[in-house]
């Protein structure tokens, strides 16, 4: 029984692996300038930079909400429902990081982006990394713990801290 369950960790670990390189590598290619032909137009790179991160921070959070709900004992845990939403979490965490280039901090109301984040660049980025690590700590402890757990509650607020961590410092009220 033990080993069935080690098996489908490793399955489940392999395919997020293989889900978030595909995801990647499919992000990269949008991300690439297309050739245009004479005369057309499209989102400029950087109104295609805002429109990634807030679609990943809106995917982000609507799956976190989950878990903070699990977390206050306001939601059942349900495994499947669970390891989806931590998978998505852990997936959509690397959008961010490619999504906030040189020239892409335009002000509000487009953006809640602060000029923070490019005059204070390390920190950010800093930020962003724990952010990744922390989704895919959250993805290891939901895979082991499979309930709602002092060990998830923690990996959850860990997460949560660094959502906090991050609008505190770099987003906009």
């Amino acid at each position: 029984m033990r080993i069935v369950g080690l098996r489908r960790s490793a399955i489940l670990c392999g395919a997020i692996a293989l889900a978030a390189s595909a995801f990647i590598a499919s992000a990269d290619a949008q991300n690439a300038a297309p050739p245009t032909p004479a005369g057309a137009s499209g989102p400029s790179p950087t109104k295609q930079a805002v429109e990634n991160r807030r679609a990943a921070y809106t995917l982000i959070g609507n799956s976190f909400r989950y878990f903070g709900a699990v977390a206050k004992g306001a939601a059942p845990y349900d495994e499947a429902e669970a390891t989806k939403r931590a998978a998505r979490i852990a997936l959509l965490a690397a959008i961010p990081a490619e999504n906030f280039p040189e020239g892409s901090n335009v002000g509000e109301p487009d953006s809640k982006a602060k000029a923070d984040i490019w005059s204070n660049r390390s920190d950010f980025e800093k930020k962003l990394r724990d952010f990744q690590a922390h989704a895919a700590e959250l993805v290891e402890v939901n895979a082991k713990e499979k309930g709602a757990t002092e060990a998830l509650k923690a990996a959850v607020a860990a997460l949560g801290q660094d959502c906090k961590g991050c609008h505190d410092s770099y987003k906009a009220k």
